[in-house]
């Protein structure tokens, strides 16, 4: 029977035929502006522009300007074709066969082929690069990759293999109903091997790198700006308008907001939180609030004490006020978060757990309860530090979730901010008691927010726990959306019972957007805003 329902899953995912790819799609009544150039607000400094170590947003932005891979996402973030032009499975849904379009190249005229995809790859998979996706890849089921990240066998045996220049075949070591939907990420995209080879980790800088998207990188100033030119070796450049993309890092959410004013951004990667309500009234037309993949939370470090033991970790979690810090601190329609998984993911219903069921009163009630009875009171309170990367936004959260837990629980709490790269090197190291982190969706299905979580996946706090590690097995393998959705249930329910995380609130994208700025989507729930489906109205 279960062979049966794969066989029909499999032959679903086999009937997909390839679509034309939208790129930038101009109304007909639209006039465009003589000049194509637009500015982008970006937040942090880009860490990477080697797709292999992109494991952030900023980065991811540019990446996926610069970068494509064998599929990509429409304006609604509906999977289409890319690099590949079509694609089938097995019949056991266990082996995907890739075929690339005629004549795509790299930005230096070079066709891209299929090995260049399986060298990519297998670069990814190999301990030697040390990227930060290679989790990713296991999580994908990827045949051999868990056995190669831990040393047990060779790159060569990844079940990745280009039959011809055109043809890719990779083959999972069981079906992923969502496979395709994964290969948006950047560790998918292919690089090319003569760039990295011969310049090592300088094949990044504008005059040594070479891309397969729309865009190509002529300037890259650390902490001032970052532009990137149009490229007319990309396949569907026909279909691009904009000529140039500039990324300004700007951290100060003020100074970027002040910078859009006068117009010199066109695109705000945020705005100052106090401001909203203001620009609502003020600015209505340039406020721009779509749903969004991604969950705000705290990340414990279990193997420190006292948050080993989860009536800790709970306490502090029952202890949030979820409606002032949604409705009074950001009010921005963000939703309250009590389970990993936003709401906004395509197919997915959230289970009814006990403790979103409670007033807060209670919850507070139930926290000190716990707390005490992990040995913390008056007499003994808990202390810790809370390290956030340096945004005023996470400042002012974390002031708040600070004063909550002295106020509900007499916990006293140090605050800490470190820069970007220092707080993800600290996060990678294991260097932290609690600390900021968040989530966001590489791809619209559940599986992108509960696998991080898995033993396996990529989760800072190297949780563990196999009830959840088995729900998330039986879900990747569950011939129906509804049976799936059970299994993410039971994950959310050993996650609630555990703790690891504290989920605060899930996100809404809301940006500053200039009117003269068309093509950008507000149905896309995924961070994704190609810069090749833009343009400049007159």
């Amino acid at each position: 029977m279960q062979g049966s329902k794969l066989s029909k899953l499999a032959a679903l995912i086999a009937l997909m035929v390839a679509a034309p790819v939208i790129a930038a799609d101009v109304p007909a009544d639209v006039t465009l502006a003589t000049v194509q150039e637009i500015v982008r607000g970006n937040g942090d400094e880009v860490p990477t522009l080697d797709p292999a170590y992109s494991s952030d947003n900023a980065s991811a932005r540019v990446i996926q300007d610069m970068f494509e891979g064998l599929v990509t996402q429409d304006l609604n973030g509906d999977i289409i074709p890319a690099l590949a032009s079509h694609w089938k499975s097995s019949e056991n849904g266990k082996v995907f066969t890739f075929v690339l379009r005629e004549d795509i190249k790299w930005s230096n005229g070079e066709p891209i082929t299929a090995h260049d995809f399986e060298y990519s790859f297998k670069r990814v998979i190999d301990p030697k690069t040390a990227a930060p996706y290679a989790w990713y890849y296991s999580t994908a089921h990827i045949n051999n990759a868990d056995a190669i990240s831990l040393g047990d066998k060779e790159v060569d045996s990844l079940g990745v293999k280009a039959i011809d220049d055109t043809t890719l075949q990779i083959t999972l070591d069981r079906p992923v109903p969502h496979f395709t939907k994964m290969l948006v990420h950047e560790s998918m995209f292919p690089v090319y091997r003569k760039a990295v080879e011969t310049y090592g980790d300088r094949w990044t800088k504008p005059e040594n790198i070479v891309t397969s998207s729309a865009y190509n990188l002529s300037k890259w100033v650390i902490n001032e700006r970052l532009v990137l030119e149009r490229s007319p070796s990309y396949w569907n450049d026909t279909k691009t308008v904009i000529n140039k993309v500039t990324y300004l890092p700007i951290q100060d959410l003020k100074a970027e907001y002040n910078r859009f004013l006068t117009g010199e951004i066109d695109i705000t990667s945020s705005f100052p939180l106090e401001l909203y309500n203001t620009i609502k009234k003020q600015r209505p037309d340039e406020l721009l609030t779509v749903p969004s993949l991604g969950t705000y939370y705290y990340l414990f470090n279990i193997d420190k004490a006292p948050f080993d033991d989860a009536r800790v970790r709970k306490a502090l979690a029952y202890a949030l006020d979820r409606d002032v810090i949604t409705e009074v601190i950001l009010g921005q329609g963000q939703p309250a978060a009590y389970t990993v998984t936003p709401q906004s993911v395509a197919g997915y219903k959230a289970p009814d757990l006990a403790w979103e069921e409670m007033s807060q009163k209670e919850r507070n009630n139930k926290a000190k309860q716990l707390l005490a009875e992990a040995g913390f009171d008056k007499s003994n309170p808990l202390k810790f530090e809370l390290v956030y990367n340096t945004n005023e936004s996470h400042k002012k959260l974390a002031i708040v979730m600070a004063s909550m837990w002295k106020k509900a629980l007499g916990v006293q709490v140090e605050l800490a901010n470190q820069e970007w790269k220092t707080f993800l090197q600290k996060l990678g190291q294991k260097d932290f008691t609690v600390a900021r982190y968040a989530w966001m969706g590489d791809y619209n299905e559940a599986s992108t927010f509960l696998s991080y979580f898995e033993s396996s996946g990529m989760n800072y706090s190297k949780w563990s726990n196999d009830a959840f590690d088995k729900a998330m097995q039986q879900a990747a393998i569950a011939p129906s959306n509804k049976e799936r959705n059970g299994y993410y249930q039971q994950a959310e329910e050993v996650f609630a019972q555990e703790m690891p995380a504290i989920p605060v609130y899930h996100y809404t994208k809301t940006v500053l957007k200039q009117p003269q700025v068309g093509g950008y989507s507000l149905k896309n729930a995924s961070e994704s805003r190609y810069s090749r489906d833009l343009y400049i109205t007159k």
